[in-house]
């Protein structure tokens, strides 16, 4: 892919708050037109702080970001106008309605879409007279992606999209960012809903500690990951008469195979249980999952606090 095919590209990012903690550690990447590109991560990993320098609201302390070939942050003028931002909180007048907090929005933004287009989007158009204040919290989320929407964008920051939302609203809101998508629309996303993540995005990268720690499409993430076979063995079968080949971790009669070749496994596993004549209650197979992957990094930084707890407190003795 070349260069002129990336709509966002970071490299070497990085970003310090006052204290010196460096919550985006030399960080490097690339979002290529129409693509729908996910950052994850644990809480305070530094998912916001880089969506923030791609938004141009603050300047890297080093490192480059170019959106459209150009610096969000210095040359604001030729970006803001092609991208379109839905902040975690949009802190809009709370008596003023969703109509009129759109239409305010609408006399600040380049080409505006017509309000009730804008609104109906999001499917606010029956709620257009209702004052923010009095809207709920999930409707509150779908007027701020309405208002990212007025500009028409090319690009499209959305920073916890679905927080708020029921199910049939996230999945309104996932439909619409798919739409988006077909039209040409880049999206780049972060979300705490590994589901959404693993739904919507081609590529998606996962944080910890400022550093991407492991980046690809979803199937690429889970790929390393092993799949997993589940069941339960009749009474007066023990785990021991399965065959050696498959590791199995057994709790009672609950039995769990952990592999990297599902397929052979499962044929092994099957061929098994038919010659022995032993029924496998409430059998499931299944490939790795995002969710698997990113819990696998969440305890890694569990054991990376614990031992580094563990390191001070000796050093202190």
């Amino acid at each position: 892919m070349t260069t002129d095919q990336y709509v966002i590209e970071a490299e070497g990012l990085r970003r310090t708050y006052a204290g010196g903690f460096e919550a985006v550690t030399g960080i490097s990447f690339s979002v290529a037109r129409g693509e729908i590109f996910a950052l994850l991560g644990t809480n305070g990993a530094g998912k916001t702080s880089t969506v923030e320098l791609l938004e141009g609201l603050a300047a890297p302390d080093s490192g480059t970001v170019r959106v459209f070939g150009h610096d969000p942050y210095r040359e604001r003028a030729a970006v803001r106008p092609r991208t379109g931002v839905m902040l975690q909180e949009g802190g809009f007048p709370s008596d003023l309605t969703a109509a009129e907090t759109a239409r305010m929005w609408a006399g600040c933004t380049s080409g505006a879409r017509p309000i009730g287009e804008a609104l109906g989007l999001v499917g606010l158009e029956r709620r257009a007279g209702v004052r923010v204040k009095q809207l709920s919290g999930g409707e509150r989320r779908r007027l701020d992606l309405a208002l990212a929407l007025l500009g028409r964008p090319e690009v499209l920051f959305l920073d916890e999209p679905t927080t708020g939302l029921d199910a049939e609203g996230r999945r309104d809101t996932w439909k619409l960012v798919r739409t988006l998508r077909e039209g040409g629309t880049t999206v780049l996303l972060t979300t705490h809903y590994l589901e959404e993540a693993e739904s919507l995005a081609d590529r998606l990268a996962i944080m910890h500690r400022g550093r991407i720690v492991t980046a690809g499409s979803p199937a690429e993430v889970t790929a390393a990951r092993p799949s997993r076979i589940r069941f339960v063995l009749p009474e007066g079968v023990a785990a021991g008469r399965l065959p050696l080949s498959l590791r199995a971790a057994a709790d009672g009669r609950r039995i769990e195979i952990r592999t990297h070749r599902l397929q052979q496994a499962l044929e092994e596993l099957l061929r098994w249980a038919r010659e022995s004549d032993v029924r496998l209650d409430g059998l499931d197979a299944r490939t790795a999952s995002l969710e698997e992957a990113f819990l696998e990094i969440a305890r890694g930084a569990a054991q990376d606090i614990a031992q580094g707890s563990a390191q001070t407190e000796t050093a202190g003795v």
